[in-house]
């Protein structure tokens, strides 16, 4: 029986159709090249070879792009149509559920699924991306825990699952493991953006800006090739450290020609472009017509019930850009819970999306006093939703500046304590700190 790189059995396959297949598995597993075409040889080879489509099911649905889903979701209704061994069925049923918004059953099936076969690189991948768009740092660490043990150098892939585990340790808190791991994961394959990228969430959270700029310029060979499918959210990551550097022309150089080189309508991009032209906004940096390209490359994505952590994003910049009838629109449709059962998408956009696109609405009509009662508590989201630590921060980052601007110094100097004993020598802290103090004294905003 003809087997995948790490050893699992595949079945209704050509040996050219399992090349393409893994090949197209191997460029997935470091964002690099076009794993989507790959796939397509494969099924176009071997039009029954389930485990091709099971893998283009994952590619198109984890985009978190509201067409891309519905082909998704045409792929398996083709899948239910095939004879599928137990390994496929168990990938069916994740599929399943992740693409009717069941995202955490999603990944319960799949922790059940690695735990039977443990060197499923696709189903650890897909499991992984799960974790991190509900945003679960846990299962991000010990989905890769649990299955280390059966892997070493000698199994195609085992850098990979390092640069995983990598950020996984990351998002946990547990700093000096995560770098360790991240580095010697990029030491292997110097090409995986993943590992480079935990690498540069370490470095942002223990604030050592000067280290993650180093960290990114010399090794931006590896992660900033054209075909690199998550450069884009690397330079974001670059532009982090410049804004904290006060080095603002360079972050708006990073944007023109990084970030949004190319107008880019991949839901991914266009939330780190959304947040990086509001960080800016709220360092009162003037950013132009910049919002009104981004706003209209939204059009297609924000739909308020597909990832409501994009629709968050997408009124960002409906605000920026002015188009206020949008934002409401967003507004309205995550309104738009349907009786029960609600999936859990929908308990993600009614528990935690309505108040973040409330809050910063309000913020951006100066309305502060309801901003602060928006995301104040919106800001407890971690490990139920949306993103990493460092994307979910500009909730913080809104509601100090909301209390700054509101006129309520204690509370003001209260959040710039908490975020100073995380990172005393970050310059936007230290900023909220001398702003929050001086308005108490003066007054004055």
């Amino acid at each position: 029986m003809i087997k995948d790189l790490q050893g699992n059995s595949i079945s209704e396959a050509s040996a050219d159709a399992v090349d393409y297949y893994n090949q197209a598995v191997a460029a997935f597993n470091i964002y690099t090249g076009d794993p989507f075409s790959l796939v397509s040889n494969a099924i176009e080879d071997s039009p029954h070879f389930a485990m091709a489509h099971i893998f283009k099911a994952y590619l198109l649905g984890l985009a978190t792009e509201p067409i891309l889903n519905g082909y998704a979701k045409d792929t398996v209704r083709h899948l239910k149509t095939l004879h599928l061994s137990d390994r496929e069925a168990s990938h069916l049923g994740a599929l399943d559920l992740m693409l009717h918004g069941e995202w955490t059953a999603a990944a319960l099936v799949l922790d059940i699924h690695n735990s039977n076969y443990p060197l499923d690189i696709v189903a650890l991948q897909a499991g992984h991306l799960m974790d991190f768009y509900r945003a679960n740092a846990r299962n991000l660490r010990d989905r890769l825990a649990r299955v280390l043990p059966y892997w070493s150098n000698n199994v195609p892939g085992y850098s990979v699952l390092l640069g995983m585990y990598a950020f996984g340790l990351e998002e946990t808190g547990d700093y000096d493991r995560a770098e360790e791991t991240g580095r010697k994961a990029t030491e292997l394959q110097p090409r995986d953006c993943w590992a480079h990228h935990a690498v540069a969430h370490v470095l942002e959270m223990q604030g050592r800006v000067i280290d993650g700029v180093k960290w990114m310029s010399t090794r931006e060979k590896y992660w900033s090739e054209e075909d690199n499918f998550f450069k884009v959210h690397n330079w974001w990551h670059r532009a982090i450290y410049h804004q904290e550097l006060e080095q603002n022309d360079v972050v708006l150089s990073i944007y023109d020609n990084h970030i949004r080189h190319g107008n880019s309508t991949v839901a991914l991009e266009l939330v780190d472009a959304s947040a990086m032209l509001w960080r800016l906004h709220l360092d009162g940096v003037d950013v132009g017509d910049r919002w009104d390209e981004l706003a209209d490359c939204w059009q297609t994505h924000a739909d308020g019930h597909s990832y409501t952590f994009n629709d968050w994003h997408a009124v960002m910049a409906y605000l920026g850009a002015g188009r206020d009838i949008d934002a409401e629109q967003i507004l309205k449709d995550c309104k738009k819970i349907n009786p029960d059962p609600k999936s859990e998408m929908q308990q993600w956009t009614q528990k935690h999306t309505l108040p973040l696109i409330e809050g910063f609405i309000a913020f951006w009509r100066k309305d502060y006093q309801t901003a602060i009662e928006q995301l104040y508590g919106a800001r407890f989201i971690a490990n139920s939703f949306g993103g990493s630590h460092a994307q979910r921060d500009i909730i913080d980052l809104t509601l100090i500046e909301a209390a700054i601007r509101a006129g309520q110094p204690e509370l003001a100097r209260a959040l710039a304590n908490e975020r100073l004993a995380l990172k005393p020598n970050s310059r936007l802290n230290q900023g909220f700190l001398a702003r929050s103090k001086s308005w108490a004294v003066s007054g004055i905003q």
